[in-house]
Order: C-alpha cells, then structure tokens, then sequence
C-alpha cells in the first residue's frame, strides 16, 4: 500500500499541470482579426492557427435588418466557417456596419425597429452557424460620413446592445457580442458607456487613424504612447494643436495628439473593466507628399495625402525595403516612421515592433486582447505583422 501510496503521489505531480493549470492550452489575451474577403483570398489559407476571433466584415443595416449588400460575400463566409473543423477553438463572428454605413439611427431609434433588426441578426447568426457579432456604428449620435445621427442615440445604443445581448442569448451556441469605439473623447460623451459595458464581451477600440489622410500635418496614425503637447513643441503641427485647443476650451473642449495609452487610460478611468477592453493595430499606413525634412518629416505641413491608406504588405515591399526611404523610431509615441528626403514623403504605419509593444502593454495591463484592421492587409512572409502578435501572446 506504501508503494502504491508513493506511485499515486507521483501521477498526481505530473498529471495535476496538464489538466488542471495547463497555461499553454489557454489564450492570454484574445487576438482578433477583422477579415474583409477578397476574390484572390482562400481562407483555407489564412493563418487561422494565430487567431482566438475572426470578424467578417461587413453586412449592413438594410431596410432595418442585418444584410450583405452583395450576397456574394455569402461563398467566402460560409469557406472561413467551414475551417472551423480545423481551428475548432477559433470564433468566427460577423459585423455590421463600417465606415460611412447608414440606417443604425433610425434602426435603434424604437423598440419596434430594433426588434426587427435583433430577429434579423439571430436568424442570420443561426443560417450562417456564427459565433459572435460586432457593431461597428461609426457613430451614435456622431453624422459622421453624412449619417443619421441623433441625441437620442445615446440611449437608443444602450437599449440596442442589452437587447442583443437577450437575443443572443437564446442560442445554443455561446455567443460572444462587442462593439468598435473611437480613439478619440468625445465619442465617450455620445454613449452611456458603463451601462453599455454590462452587456458586451469586448469593447474593440479602433486606436489608429489618429490622423487621417486629410491631415493638412504629418503625424502617427496609430500611435501606442502618451504624446503630450510639450512633445510638440515648436513643430508646424504643435502651434496648430495650441491654436486648436485654445479655440475649443471656449466651448468646453480640449483638442490634444491622440494615442492608444491616452485612449485606454480615459476608459478605465470611466469604469470599463481593463478584461473587457481590446486595444487596436492597424495593419495598414497612411503617407503625405510635400514633407520639409525638418525632424525627419515628423510633424511638419504637407502638401497633400500621397497615399491615403497603403497595406502592411505594400509598404513593406515597396517602401521598407526601398534605399529612399528611412525608417525612423519615436520612442514618445513607440511608433515608426519611415521618410524619404529624396521625395519628400512621410509614411506612418505599425511595425512588427510597435505591434509586439501594443501586444505586451495588453497583457502587462490585464486587457482583453488586442485587434487589428485587417487580415488582408498583411505580408505573407512569415514574419508578419500577425506573427508578431501572435508569437508575443504566447510569453509566459
């Protein structure tokens, strides 16, 4: 009995890890991938092994229900579900909406309509066999992009999510429900966020276009650290930040650089729990032509977008590897940039380097995960921009 006593203590040493704190086995953080399929993209191809979300996009809010305006997008979907026999532990969801998307105003604004709309997504979660949805209402009481937007929308969102939720709710299979936010403050103002939050899984921050194409400055687009407005000092674009502040305090603003760490420190400090919050990465660039080399291009005039937004894969083929053009890094912002003197073009963009910082900070700061706009955007060379992630996910 002592020897049996003896070999029963030992099984238990090495079986107890596997089975029950087998950390290998869990996901840290939660990687998420927002997918727009392509004709030339076969998802039997994708580097699903490196993802914990999939997130098809987009349908629309079409005659109040959720629909793909073209139904040809139905082929590609029903391909990336069919590869969850090999990936089964991967959650393949669907969003609704997207820049410039309409209908989400009028859609939430009764109870009536948005009955229609929560009948329309569990009916189609349940033909398509999904595991989740994102709401990407680009934004509640914002007409941004010419949509319908009114004050109501702050209230009209809450009642949107919680009722989606208890539609959801109703299948079988455990459905996981988040939403895009802005990177910016005042869309916080435009949404009862802590009643929001006790009804979604995750709140997927879009931190990335920070500066958008128009921007008449260079600058980061997706920046991860606190950029103050000393850190602009003397710069063209730092006076036009002082200007601009000075001009909103009047009405009760504050007009400040934007980055990830800014962003994610006002949510917390707003009561979202750091577990249900996503930060973002942006698999893509944005580049303006008619750069000064003063400060190797950083946060100076320009003459215009050069490109308005390049994929990961573009700029890594075309421009990371040209001679022209010089990788720079901010260790402030924990950005690269790249600028070229010779052709005066700015270029900012994540790196694999900026990406695996964006991934530790999740992790190092309990957040839910980190996610990405998009999939189709990255290199197919191995080490990629989702490698990177992916690779820093698994760190113990």
């Amino acid at each position: 009995m002592k020897y049996f006593g003896y070999l029963f203590f030992i099984l238990i040493a090495f079986i107890l890890p596997k089975d029950w704190n087998n950390d290998s086995q869990k996901d840290p953080i939660a990687v998420i991938a927002y997918y727009v399929p392509r004709w030339y993209n076969n998802p039997k191809q994708l580097p699903l092994d490196q993802l914990t979300h999939i997130i098809y996009s987009f349908t629309k809010v079409i005659d109040g229900e959720m629909k793909f305006s073209n139904e040809g997008l139905v082929v590609k979907l029903q391909q990336l579900v069919a590869e969850k026999k090999n990936h089964p532990s991967l959650k393949v969801m669907i969003a609704c909406g997207g820049w410039g998307a309409d209908g989400f105003s009028d859609m939430a604004h009764t109870a009536e309509n948005r009955q229609k709309f929560v009948s329309s997504v569990v009916q189609f979660i349940t033909k398509y066999k999904l595991d989740g949805l994102d709401i990407d209402w680009e934004y509640p009481g914002i007409p941004a992009a010419n949509t319908g937007a009114r004050p109501e929308d702050k209230e009209n969102f809450t009642l949107l999510m919680k009722e989606l939720r208890e539609g959801l709710n109703t299948l079988d299979n455990k459905q996981t429900l988040t939403f895009a936010s802005a990177g910016w403050k005042y869309y916080y103002k435009n949404i009862e966020i802590k009643e929001v939050m006790k009804y979604v899984d995750y709140i997927n921050v879009m931190t990335y276009d920070q500066i958008i194409a128009t921007s008449t400055f260079t600058g980061h687009h997706t920046a991860l650290g606190w950029i103050k407005s000393v850190d602009l000092k003397a710069t063209p674009y730092g006076k036009f930040v002082d200007a601009k502040n000075e001009e909103m305090k009047k009405n009760g603003y504050s007009f400040e650089p934007q980055s990830a760490e800014k962003i994610i420190d006002y949510c917390l400090e707003n009561g979202i729990s750091p577990e249900q919050i996503v930060i973002g990465a942006a698999f893509y660039g944005r580049a303006w032509k008619g750069v000064p080399p003063t400060n190797n291009g950083l946060y100076q005039t320009n003459t215009g977008s050069y490109i308005g937004w390049s994929p990961y894969m573009q700029i890594r083929n075309q421009f990371e590897s040209n001679s022209n053009y010089q990788r720079y890094w901010d260790s402030i912002a924990k950005a690269p940039y790249l600028f070229s003197a010779k052709d005066s073009i700015f270029i900012s963009y994540d790196d694999t380097v900026s990406v695996k910082l964006k991934t530790e900070y999740a992790i190092k700061n309990n957040l839910g995960g980190i996610m990405f706009w998009e999939l189709g955007n990255d290199t197919d060379e191995k080490n990629s921009l989702l490698k990177a992630i992916y690779d820093t996910s698994k760190k113990k």
